[in-house]
């Protein structure tokens, strides 16, 4: 049976995001061929579509490479996700469905349990999910192909260090859940934006000396008490 291009594409962006494949590396056609199982015609369409995504790049005499993005360009896409995301909530919030909305008032209910008992692993989750299902509320095909993409790319640059107060993270979740739910698309945009901006303050590219300071952007800053997540 011929596996589709889209899921070798699939699988060499993961194994890309979770630094299988390093920055700089080569991607040969064989090489990939033989780890997935699969013919070199689906391996060839999956890099260029990778390469349209910004994953992979092709060098002259080398072919195909992981890319190696910038200190830069990470951090406008982390800006990018940044002014998205307060969009896809604002849509959210005039388009979503009751399957939405109970998708998203059981995974802060399951957010809160767990940031109460520590679970930092299952709160990294937890939270992708949200992200995710809240951009799937707004209705929005682009929105959602877009924010999807930015997600796998800020995985794959940075790493997170877990919320100081994860309590008080999955309690502002709550508040965007409660906004999405009455339909207040700007009470829904202005808390997701503070909470981004909180969020990129626990963002460090990967690579980074131990202790470097966060991440730069031109958002501006928002007001407040604490550096929670």
């Amino acid at each position: 049976m011929r596996i589709p291009a889209h899921a070798v594409c699939t699988a060499i962006r993961d194994d890309i995001v979770t630094g299988v494949f390093e920055p700089g590396s080569r991607l040969t056609e064989e090489l990939l061929a033989r780890r997935y199982g699969v013919s070199r015609v689906p391996v060839r369409e999956a890099l260029r579509t990778l390469e349209s995504e910004g994953f992979v790049t092709t060098r002259r005499h080398a072919g195909a490479c992981v890319a190696e993005p910038t200190e830069q360009e990470a951090a406008d896409l982390l800006e990018l996700r940044m002014l998205l995301e307060p969009l896809a909530a604002a849509r959210a919030a005039r388009r979503r469905t009751d399957a939405h909305l109970k998708v998203l008032r059981g995974l802060v209910r399951l957010g809160r349990e767990r940031a109460r008992q520590g679970q930092g692993e299952d709160l990294r989750a937890l939270g992708g999910w949200f992200h995710e299902t809240l951009a799937q509320a707004s209705g929005s095909p682009g929105l959602i192909a877009l924010l999807t993409q930015l997600r796998h790319k800020v995985a794959w640059m940075y790493a997170v260090q877990v919320p100081a107060q994860p309590v008080e993270s999955w309690a502002e979740h709550g508040a965007i859940v409660d906004a999405v739910a009455r339909g207040d698309a700007e009470r829904a945009r202005a808390l997701t934006a503070a909470h981004a901006e909180r969020a990129a303050e626990a963002h460090r590219m990967r690579g980074r000396r131990s202790g470097a300071g966060p991440v730069r952007t031109s958002q501006p800053a928002v007001n407040m008490s604490s550096g929670r997540h």
